[in-house]
């Protein structure tokens, strides 16, 4: 019998020096975070094997037509992909191409004025004031429920119950994102100032106040750690004197702990704690201009979905309570 042929080698991927420098930019200029930076070569990735599967060869990025992504649009209805998903392929695809204009490889846009589907508004889930309440006690509540049990908890097991709270109360204290809280120094929380200075989307430093309780747990967190962080190091380090910061992972975890043992939802994310925060300084009077900046959003748009929730709950309590209301 003849010799089996060889098995073909895999074909190593092509390189593409272009989507590997606007990764570098994307991490080194944008300072996008590593979930922002995957997703968008992923999308990059995608489209460049539709090119090489539906026109035999890779993209020729500076070159491509404006048909060609019409095409790509329809290849990806045809998959049955949801609207968000779609909007997020092509928001990478135009973030691609404005990379390429600024750096002198196009002067077009062929990605622009596509008819994309929109994406239903949804409006943002959040806590109510009372059961935000029982989330921030949840942590030292089960606590004190092990100690009252006669369980032993250990130095380090008593310390990450603290900086739950502390990380807990910080969030929604701040509004924060779930990568900044976990990217805070203790160099900075101003205490007499009560302002903390955070990092948000694109190295974008903004000030935001924080509340006594938010700093009265941070401080009894600090207390229980041996050594105490230094200036410099994470405000909600790993364990005591590590050097690493807790991970956005470990904060979602926690969380769904803490939402089951105050009977709520342990699907609720800590974004929704960041909806909760905005909510409640619109129902308490809050300018929509003063939380777009605590927020830290680039534009308005984005911080207007609240007043959508506001306005709908103000107009369920009119249709309950106007006696002229149907």
């Amino acid at each position: 019998m003849p010799a089996a042929p060889p098995a073909s080698e895999p074909k190593a991927p092509e390189e593409d020096p272009l989507r590997e420098a606007y990764g570098r930019y994307l991490a080194a200029e944008r300072g996008a975070s590593p979930h922002t930076r995957r997703n968008y070569q992923q999308a990059l990735s995608e489209f460049a094997a539709w090119h090489r599967g539906e026109l035999g060869a890779p993209p020729d990025w500076p070159r491509l037509e404006r048909d060609t992504f019409r095409a790509y649009l329809r290849f990806l209805g045809r998959r049955g992909l949801s609207r968000s998903a779609i909007q997020i392929r092509f928001s990478a695809l135009r973030g691609f191409y404005r990379f390429l204009i600024r750096r002198g490889a196009t002067t077009r846009m062929p990605v622009r004025d596509l008819s994309l589907p929109r994406a239903p508004r949804r409006l943002p889930l959040f806590l109510t004031r009372e059961q935000m309440d029982a989330l921030l006690a949840a942590p030292l509540r089960e606590l004190a429920a092990r100690r009252a049990a006669g369980e032993e908890v250990s130095a380090a097991g008593e310390a990450d119950y603290w900086r739950d709270a502390a990380v807990l109360e910080t969030i929604y204290s701040c509004g924060l994102r779930i990568s900044e809280v976990c990217g805070l120094r203790v160099e900075d929380f101003h205490f007499g100032e009560q302002l903390v200075r955070v990092r948000g989307k694109g190295r974008k430093e903004r000030l935001v106040p924080i509340g006594a309780p938010a700093l009265e747990a941070l401080r009894a967190y600090w207390d229980r750690l041996q050594p105490p962080p230094g200036p410099t190091e994470p405000a909600f380090p790993t364990r005591a004197g590590a050097a690493t910061a807790i991970l956005p992972r470990t904060v979602q975890l926690r969380l769904k702990r803490y939402l089951a043992a105050a009977q709520l939802d342990p699907a609720f994310t800590p974004h929704k704690l960041r909806h909760s925060f905005a909510t409640h300084l619109l129902d308490a009077g809050a300018d929509l201009r003063s939380v777009q900046e605590l927020l830290g959003h680039a534009h308005l748009a984005s911080t207007q979905v609240y007043t959508h929730l506001t306005i709908e709950r103000l107009k369920q309590a009119y249709d309950r309570a106007h006696p002229r209301a149907a």
